[in-house]
């Protein structure tokens, strides 16, 4: 008898591996905040309670005003969130309205952000910086020295160095980037070490910590915002990778090579890249949505800088953001015959519903959105600060927020929030400033 023929795929659950670690990070709450200390470190992300602010100097309280009643509106999150390798100690606010009469209106929902220059982070990156000069033109030096004579030795043409700072997310307290700068491959081990001492150095000096405190922390006595409207009591928000099952295998017939999924620091990211099928039978967005959210069902936030927003339904934001490809028209006559595939969408980070900052005109780039759970966390605060929920508790309550109809009122689906990508730091007229505080993009989907 022939051995069996071995196939290199398997439907078996034993076989289809661990979870995966996606690069989105989950926001979810974890318990009262009572530390008097902590209620005024704008270091301390949080869902509910009031704000504590970054800038020197407190914004005004119309910055959290509903734009459709005018009535001050109560803190959702507030997420400590720096940019990597940035000077700017950085904090997103984002407040709601719970008034019936403002739901599915445009300004009922607003973000904002505060930066203040961090003087001592920055001498740090600085050095860093110069490190890292001094190695590129050291390298650029033996590679002149090594090439033939006939090379003019005066030449001022120099090789493209790579950016040596990326953008990331040091989010809610936490460091994790979300898109990787690439390190020369001949990074000495001198220069890695050192770079190491001043990161272990900033997360370990007790007296940085202390100062970083001091600059964030504020006071609201005698402050408006004191006796504005909030979720008390606020809870910690802290931070929790997403992991979903690995995709079946599939039959593929042998001796054809297959590609790995896309991959960033080790991180799954081909889930970002998924195309939407255009189907009018289904509503496949919101069949996804709660698919994706039911792997998790205590998500309150989902993180992820630069990265692909998870659309709640297939409304006009989501006709915008995800556009119909533009396709070959479809053949008339038999000897033009072909098959036409469904046409898929992909986020487009360049849609037109997305308006440039109004301070640098700089391009907005997705950075978190809000899930339907923390409506019920709004709501139940009370009841669900001391009680760890099971798996079947998790999953009704994610299907009460998805059906919306709360108390509060809030009946979003999800709130999308799109930053500057750049982080401007710039006045009305052009130059840098310390302290900053801009509203950003908030781009709502309703319950539907």
């Amino acid at each position: 008898m022939a051995p069996p023929i071995e196939e290199d795929w398997s439907d078996s659950d034993e076989e289809l591996g661990s979870e995966v670690e996606t690069s989105v990070l989950l926001g979810v709450p974890d318990g009262p905040i009572t530390s008097v200390n902590e209620l005024v470190d704008a270091a301390v992300s949080r869902i509910g309670g009031h704000p504590a602010f970054l800038p020197a100097n407190e914004p005004a309280i119309s910055s959290s005003q509903c734009k459709i009643c005018s009535f001050p509106m109560e803190l959702l999150v507030q997420m400590w969130c720096p940019f990597e390798d940035s000077p700017m100690d950085r904090a997103l606010y984002v407040w709601g309205c719970a008034n019936p009469g403002c739901q599915r209106k445009d300004g009922s929902v607003r973000a904002w952000r505060g930066l203040r220059f961090n003087e001592k982070y920055a001498a740090k990156l600085e050095a860093k910086l110069a490190r890292k000069r001094a190695r590129l033109e050291a390298e650029r030096q033996a590679q002149l020295a090594k090439q033939p004579s006939k090379t003019n030795p005066f030449s001022l043409k120099t090789p493209s160095n790579p950016n040596p700072f990326g953008l990331g997310a040091q989010i809610f307290g936490d460091t994790s980037p979300a898109s990787g700068t690439e390190r020369p491959s001949n990074d000495t081990e001198e220069d890695q070490s050192a770079e190491d001492e001043v990161e272990s150095d900033t997360e370990s000096t007790s007296s940085e910590k202390s100062l970083l405190t001091a600059m964030t922390n504020t006071t609201l006595l005698d402050s408006p915002w004191k006796a504005a409207p909030a979720y008390t009591p606020p809870l910690y928000l802290s931070t929790a990778s997403e992991y979903l099952p690995p995709q079946p295998k599939t039959r593929i017939p042998s001796g054809v090579d297959v590609l790995d999924p896309a991959t960033e620091g080790g991180k799954d990211i081909s889930w970002a890249f998924e195309p939407y099928e255009n189907s009018l039978e289904v509503d496949q967005v919101f069949e996804r949505f709660t698919k994706r959210v039911g792997y998790e069902g205590e998500q309150c936030i989902r993180y992820e800088l630069h990265g692909t927003p998870l659309p709640f339904s297939s409304d006009k934001i989501f006709e915008s953001l995800f556009p119909i490809p533009a396709s070959d028209p479809l053949p008339v006559t038999k000897p033009d015959f072909k098959i036409v595939l469904p046409q898929k969408r992909t986020y487009s980070p360049t849609s037109s519903i997305l308006s440039p900052c109004p301070s640098c005109k700089g391009k907005r780039t997705f950075e978190c959105q809000l899930m339907p759970n923390l409506i019920n966390i709004l709501r139940n605060t009370d009841d669900t600060i001391n009680k760890k929920l099971t798996d079947e508790e998790r999953r009704s309550a994610v299907q009460r927020a998805l059906k919306g109809g709360t108390e509060k009122g809030m009946e979003w689906g999800t709130c999308m929030i799109f930053s500057c990508e750049n982080d401007c730091r710039i006045d009305a007229d052009g130059k840098e400033i310390k302290d900053v505080w801009q509203e950003e993009l908030v781009l709502v989907q309703w319950d539907v």
